[in-house]
C-alpha cells in the first residue's frame, strides 16, 4: 500500500470515515492536585469511554515500570488502551494532547516525570512519519512497558508485518511489575 495514500487518508475529515482500530499507551509517575498516577490513567480512560467518536474501549492491566529516562524519578504506571475510532490520526493526536493538558502535564525534561503521557501506538495499519506524529510509535518494538500490555490486549496483533510475539520485548518482564488494583 502506498504510504502517501495512507497518510493522506489519516488526515481526511472524520465525517463519513469508517471505524479504525487504535492502540494508545498511557503512562504517569507524577501525583498532582488532580490525582495519583493510577488516577490520571483512570481519568484518561473515562474520557476515552465518554468520547462519542471512540467505541469498544478495552484496557490492559496496569503495570509499574522503572523510568526509561532519568533514574532520579518515581517509577511509572503504564497501561495500553485499545479502541475503535472515527477520529483521524491527527484528531486523535489532538485528543491525546488535550488529555495530557487536562491532567496538568508539565514538560520539565526529556523522558522526565509527568502526570500523564498519552501516545498513539498504532492507528489501524497506517504508517505516518511526520514531524508531529510517527505511527507506529517510535521505539514501540523495544519498549516492554508498552509491548507487554499491548500483547495482553491483542496477542494476535501484527506490527509492521511481524507478529507481536516475535518482538522479544513483548515477553520481557525486566523492570515491570503487574499492579493489583482494588
Amino acid at each position: 500500500m502506498n504510504r502517501h495514500f495512507e497518510a493522506s487518508n489519516a488526515n481526511k475529515s472524520s465525517i463519513g470515515m469508517s471505524w479504525v482500530t487504535c492502540y494508545v499507551g498511557l503512562g504517569s509517575n507524577l501525583e498532582n492536585e488532580l490525582g495519583s498516577p493510577v488516577e490520571h490513567l483512570q481519568q484518561a480512560i473515562v474520557a476515552m469511554q465518554e468520547n462519542k467518536q471512540i467505541r469498544a474501549v478495552r484496557v490492559s492491566s496496569f503495570y509499574a515500570s522503572a523510568p526509561m529516562g532519568p533514574q532520579d524519578q518515581p517509577d511509572f504506571v503504564n497501561a495500553v488502551v485499545g479502541f475503535e475510532t472515527t477520529l483521524t490520526a491527527f484528531e486523535l493526536l489532538a485528543f491525546c494532547q488535550l488529555l495530557e493538558q487536562q491532567a496538568k502535564r508539565a514538560r520539565l525534561r526529556r523522558w522526565g516525570e509527568r502526570s500523564l503521557d498519552v501516545d498513539i501506538l498504532l492507528y489501524g495499519e497506517i504508517e505516518i512519519s511526520e514531524p508531529q506524529l510517527t505511527i507506529p510509535h517510535a521505539g514501540l518494538h523495544e519498549r516492554n512497558f508498552v509491548l507487554l500490555p499491548l500483547r495482553e490486549l491483542a496477542p494476535e496483533l501484527i506490527i509492521l508485518n511481524k507478529p507481536i510475539t516475535d518482538y522479544p520485548s513483548s515477553d520481557d518482564w525486566t523492570g515491570l511489575k503487574l499492579l493489583k488494583l482494588n
